[in-house]
């Protein structure tokens, strides 16, 4: 998500159990009745409810992506689109009876009885999304956007058929957990994202509160495995079912602080980008304490994305400007600015003085309606009470809440059919025209802060423009600019290196690396490769995870630096590691045998041998003891010997970061123009760790973690540029 949609880093879509949430809030909506529909955007449609005695609730939905309920005030459009008119027809003053989810799917259906017959809105919250207006027969009266799917049509006039029906942890019986399993070969936390709709979050709590990893083969979990993922999806659901446990965790201390104090909604707004995470369920991997509570999950997002969906109707405006070449200057230059930032608070003052230019407007408008409402609310409160005058106007469709405390009143303005519609908050002291110039005056504010912000990213591109040219210059000496990361990917924890097919084998560091890498990624579908060494790390050759070949073009990329994407699905048409060439089965001896003691040993050659995972236990015969880090292999071996002691080196970009890239001479040779060849010396490794980092810009760690362990000499193939 970016910072322009108001996001904060976190999922894009809701999840099932984001879904479900939703609509355990919306039951507390029954009884209300439909006041109006709008669609401010071709995005977005917003339902108008109001409850007897409540103020009016904007029900808001994004196609595809998110649902949640809002109190704020919005612009929308005079005129009604023709979807809007035809749920206004429909379902004009239409009682709310019923809220439901479909099965655990990301479909949400909302009953209305309008008269003797009954008709529903369905959203559909996957893909593209949908919006579909049904009524009593299931017949589609009119769907947001048809669309036509492999097994089902939405079209008007069609019946209504919903998605296949997706797995369902309410329901849940052990056999449909094991076919869930069974039929995937992805790893679990895949499985639960996008197979049983759980999105990588609660697929990633449902694994922590299991204690399994990840990266685990669905279709390989034995059945102790299974047992404590079920306990812990039927645990994820009771929490979600019969608690009222909705958090937002922050990222630091200073960031809980602010938002627990703020007591105004823009204070919050201000501290999205400090969210670390918003769900209905405890997240066990998030610290507690830095988490508060939420009433509901729907307040939680109309913080989060409520400004940017308020500003709909603006945003459909400027993209018309846009379009027909009107104010294109002033228009497209504002969009530029806002694209090219991504996550500045510019586009925050901008919306949010947008708004209140538009209502400002929109009340001067609208003076004498207004102003009749001020006059006879201020003629009332001169004999009564606000809390006396709060009960009497349930029933006045032109005002909703009042705040006594602060001496406000929320009113409504006429759509063009002369009903209630956009709503607007009056301070009862103020004429019509100071209620105006206040929203003017809170723009114009709005609008120096985005002017202050446009001059601090000024000096930032400045700044930007200098780094660029220290870049180009970096470039043409063939050196890489290393960002600071504050992850790394997960291979890293161990040695790594690259097979010519892809495939990648990673080996223990220490002791400790060696159980690790065997309990975590040594899955059954992989070999695992020992050199013929006491103490040499535990290797295991992946079947399915590895790195491919990116073609992009970038001129700022120093020539011979290869891109390389992460594929956790190579292979699939070999089902087993063991089935690999003869001659990819040799490059994983030789890496094997490369990161043991023989690299320093002074000899040339050494032996490996490689066996399947079935056969390396920890299981040892009566009366005998293993150590950390080593273990028993059973059975057949396959052993390779004379193997030479040498390894290539190339410089690549994985996922964009740059990394040395480590594998046989022959193969790092093929892929890398710039590559060199590491052979056993007596010099330091540290030493050419150093030479490289200077000469390519790599992090010295990164490659100091790469290199074999002793002395190591360099034959430069192109690796270091010589200038």
């Amino acid at each position: 998500m970016s910072l322009q949609d108001g996001s904060i880093g976190m999922r894009d879509k809701l999840s099932s159990f984001d879904v479900a949430s939703i609509v355990s809030d919306l039951s507390e909506m029954i009884g209300a009745r439909m006041r109006k529909a709008y669609q401010p955007h071709y995005e977005q449609v917003v339902l108008k409810l109001n409850r007897k005695g409540l103020p009016s609730t904007d029900l808001v939905i994004v196609r595809g992506k998110r649902l949640y309920t809002s109190y704020r005030d919005r612009p929308m459009p005079t005129k009604p689109s023709q979807f809007a008119m035809i749920i206004r027809k429909y379902l004009s003053n239409a009682r709310l009876i019923e809220v439901n989810q479909f099965g655990f799917d990301r479909v949400i259906e909302l009953v209305f009885e309008k008269g003797s017959g009954k008709i529903k809105i369905i959203i559909e919250l996957f893909r593209d999304g949908n919006v579909l207006l049904v009524d009593h027969q299931g017949k589609i009266i009119q769907p947001l956007t048809h669309a036509n799917y492999s097994t089902r049509s939405l079209k008007k006039g069609l019946e209504y058929s919903p998605p296949p029906e997706a797995f369902n942890p309410r329901e849940m019986k052990r056999s449909d957990l094991e076919k869930l399993l069974r039929d995937s070969e992805h790893d679990l936390i895949r499985t639960l994202a996008v197979r049983a709709s759980f999105g990588s979050l609660y697929g990633s709590i449902a694994c922590a509160n299991a204690n399994l990893d990840e990266n685990i083969i669905s279709n390989s979990m034995t059945n102790e495995q299974i047992d404590l993922l079920e306990e812990s999806i039927k645990n994820m659901v009771n929490d979600l079912d019969h608690k009222n446990n909705t958090k937002i965790w922050m990222k630091d201390d200073d960031s809980l602080k602010k938002w627990i104090e703020s007591t105004d909604i823009e204070e919050k707004e201000d501290l999205i980008t400090r969210i670390e995470e918003i769900a209905p369920i405890n997240v066990p991997y998030l610290d507690l304490e830095l988490s508060s509570k939420l009433e509901t999950l729907s307040s939680g997002f109309d913080i989060i994305y409520g400004m940017y969906d308020a500003a709909a109707f603006i945003r459909r405006e400027e993209e018309k400007l846009i379009q027909s070449g009107n104010d294109e200057g002033e228009r497209k230059a504002k969009l530029e600015r806002r694209s090219e930032q991504q996550k500045s608070a510019i586009d925050k003052f901008l919306q949010r003085a947008a708004i209140n230019q538009e209502i400002g407007k929109s009340i001067q408008e609208n003076w004498s309606h207004l102003n009749s409402i001020l006059e006879q609310f201020n003629k009332a409160i001169e004999n009564e009470s606000w809390q006396s005058i709060e009960k009497k106007i349930e029933d006045i469709p032109w005002i909703g809440k009042i705040n006594p405390s602060k001496r406000t009143i929320v009113a409504y303005l006429p759509d063009e059919e002369g009903g209630p519609a956009t709503s607007v908050t009056l301070q009862v002291e103020k004429s019509v025209h100071q209620n105006a110039q206040r929203y003017f005056e809170d723009a114009r504010i709005q609008k120096n802060k985005a002017n202050g912000a446009k001059r601090a990213l000024e000096n930032t591109e400045v700044s930007k423009l200098r780094e660029e040219k220290r870049v180009t210059k970096n470039t043409v000496a063939g050196k890489l600019k290393i960002a600071k990361r504050n992850k790394k990917f997960w291979f890293e924890k161990y040695r790594w290196a690259i097979m010519s097919n892809g495939s990648l084998i990673i080996g223990g560091k220490d002791a400790k690396g060696n159980d690790t890498l065997v309990k975590k990624h040594l899955n059954s579908t992989d070999l695992y490769f020992h050199a013929d060494l006491h103490g040499a790390p535990s290797c295991s050759l992946k079947l399915n995870e590895g790195l491919e070949v990116v073609k992009v073009t970038n001129e700022k990329l120093p020539e011979g630096v290869v891109s390389l994407k992460i594929n956790q699905e190579l292979n699939k048409d070999i089902d087993d590691a063991r089935d690999f060439s003869e001659k990819i089965h040799q490059e994983a001896a030789q890496i094997a045998v490369c990161w043991s003691r023989a690299w320093g040993a002074g000899g040339s050659a050494a032996t490996a041998f490689y066996a399947r995972p079935s056969q390396v236990s920890k299981t040892t015969e009566s009366g005998e003891s293993l150590g950390r880090g080593s273990f028993v292999v059973r059975g057949k071996r396959n052993w390779y010997k004379d193997i030479s002691l040498n390894m290539g080196i190339g410089i690549g970009l994985i996922n964009g970061v740059p990394l040395p890239i480590l594998g046989t001479p022959e193969t790092i040779s093929k892929i890398f123009p710039r590559w060199g060849q590491i052979i056993p010396s007596k010099e330091k490794k540290e030493i050419l760790a150093n030479k490289i980092s200077k000469a390519t810009g790599l992090a010295q760690d990164d490659i100091l973690s790469c290199l074999p362990p002793g002395g190591c000499a360099l034959e430069n193939h192109g690796l270091i540029i010589d200038n």
